[in-house]
This record gives C-alpha cells, sequence and structure tokens, in this order.
C-alpha cells in the first residue's frame, strides 16, 4: 500500500487551465510552478507511489517542497514510549472516561483513580499521587478547582512526573499547560497570574473559595467533554513522544479557554511566576 509523502493537512490539487496548486495545512492555496517538469512523475513522487525516475525539473519541485516542510519521510507521529505509558487519571468520570479512551487509542496505558468517597474528594499528599510510580497525572475537574487542591500535584515535575490538569468555571473550562520540570508552569502560576489579569480579583477569589449560588447547573456535554480530552490527550501525547509543538503558543506557556455553548477554543500565554523575594532584615 502506497503512503503519501505529503504532511497531514496538505494536499496537491489539479485546476482546470492553471495547473497544479498546494493547499496548506492553514487552508491557504499556493500554485505551483512546474515548468518543464512532468506532472504525473511529480504527482506519482508526492504520493508515495512506487518509485518514478524523476528528472532534474521534476527532483526541482520535490526540493521546493521539502524545503516549504510539506514533505515528511518518516511516520506521522512518534510511537508511545514505554517508559512513559502509565499515566494516572484524577476527576470526574465525565471527563476521564473520554480521556482515557484516547489515550488508550495513542498507546498509552491510562488507569483512573475513583473519589475516595464522594466526587470531588480525591487522594491528598504527594504520596498518593506518586502511587505505583507514574509516569504523568492528569486532572480533570467539572467545576472550579477547591483552594489548596492541587498543591501537591504542582511538586510532581519536582520528582520526574508531568502534571496536566483541567477544569470547568460555569460555561467556560479551562485547559491548563502541561508541566514537565520544575520550571513549567504550575497551576498555582495560573491561578496567580489570572488573579493579576482581571481587575475583578477579589470576585474571582471568592468564586473560587465558595460558596456559589446558580440557577440550572451547567452540564457537561458528551462533544464538550470529548473536545477537552482530545485537547488534554494531545499536549500529553506530544510530551510523551518528543512530537513538536503546532503553530501558535508553546504548549508549556498556552492556557486554554474552551467556550462550552461554541465549543471555541482561545490560547492565551502564560508563564512561571518567581518567586518573591525575601523581605531585607532590619538592623537591630
Amino acid at each position: 500500500m502506497s503512503r503519501s509523502r505529503l504532511v497531514p493537512g496538505v494536499e496537491i490539487v489539479a485546476v482546470p487551465g492553471r495547473g497544479l496548486a498546494v493547499r496548506t495545512a492553514e487552508g491557504e492555496f499556493l500554485g505551483v510552478r512546474t515548468r518543464d517538469a512532468d506532472e504525473g512523475a511529480l504527482l506519482s513522487l508526492l504520493s508515495g507511489a512506487a518509485a518514478v525516475p524523476a528528472d532534474e525539473e521534476v527532483n526541482r519541485v520535490v526540493r521546493a517542497f521539502e524545503e516549504a516542510g510539506y514533505l515528511t519521510d518518516g511516520p506521522q507521529r512518534p510511537k508511545w514510549p514505554a517508559a512513559r505509558r502509565d499515566v494516572r487519571l484524577l476527576g470526574d468520570p465525565a471527563l476521564t472516561g473520554p480521556l482515557a479512551a484516547h489515550l488508550t487509542a495513542l498507546g498509552a496505558e491510562p488507569r483512573t483513580t475513583s473519589p475516595v468517597t464522594a466526587p470531588g474528594t480525591w487522594p491528598a499528599g504527594l504520596e498518593g499521587l506518586l502511587d505505583e510510580n507514574p509516569a504523568a497525572v492528569v486532572w480533570c475537574l467539572d467545576g472550579p478547582v477547591p483552594d489548596g487542591l492541587w498543591d501537591a500535584a504542582d511538586r510532581l515535575p519536582e520528582h520526574g512526573v508531568a502534571w496536566l490538569r483541567c477544569h470547568r468555571e460555569g460555561w467556560q473550562a479551562y485547559v491548563e499547560p502541561l508541566a514537565a520540570t520544575p520550571g513549567d508552569v504550575t497551576a498555582a502560576h495560573v491561578r496567580a497570574r489570572r488573579l493579576a489579569a482581571t481587575p475583578a480579583h477579589r470576585e474571582l477569589a471568592a468564586y473560587w473559595s465558595g460558596p456559589r449560588t446558580c440557577g440550572v447547573p451547567v452540564r457537561l456535554t458528551v462533544p464538550a467533554a470529548v473536545l477537552l480530552a482530545a485537547l488534554l490527550a494531545d499536549d500529553l501525547s506530544r510530551w510523551a513522544t518528543g512530537a513538536p509543538d503546532t503553530a501558535g503558543l508553546p504548549a508549556r506557556r498556552r492556557l486554554r479557554c474552551v467556550d462550552l455553548r461554541t465549543l471555541t477554543v482561545t490560547e492565551r500565554p502564560v508563564l512561571p511566576v518567581p518567586d518573591v523575594a525575601p523581605m531585607p532584615k532590619k538592623d537591630g
């Protein structure tokens, strides 16, 4: 079976009376100046068909595709390495269920931790999170994050464990950046940055702390849950396999907000918060 040499999302179309055009991964159309190159031989080479003798003109166009980043010679994405397959999932089943399915399909081996007593009551302490030495911990909440709930988990990167999370606030869900090293963005950093970025910081802090009064509760729909799970699984897969980031902000410096009504994803840059310098001691 032949395999296309074009990277995913890049396609070639024959335009009547105008020759060939490339549709890029961003959806743009670019004309191809084939000049004297045999278009049939060119298409055979780019489609991954059996080897076709290529002249200098065909090779010239192929080199142009290669320089533009439109060709690939290897697998589209590396396999999930065995050392990083053990992924521990915590949180609400509405989110951990589809996430486990995504991760299994990608080659990971997720294991889900159920609530100790009732939804919203989860294992506390760093030792509990490090139980059985997971390669990564993903925590998904179908609601706001209670004060202090993720404090212990923020220390996971110090122990070589990747740390990824998401939560919902009304009709908005937040997918936080993956933290894999001590210098990455933690949940506490995201919290501090969000408070600093809004004039309603007192209201936001009160909203997180509760209690909250609402009308008809927001229900997480299946499409919304699947989208959030797909975003989390993609970030985790890229970390595990070393696959490069896609266009946009770097994954470890990106906070994504998902509008659960329209399933629109908005990216915002986020950086770690430096430690506050201690106050100088006074003489005497």
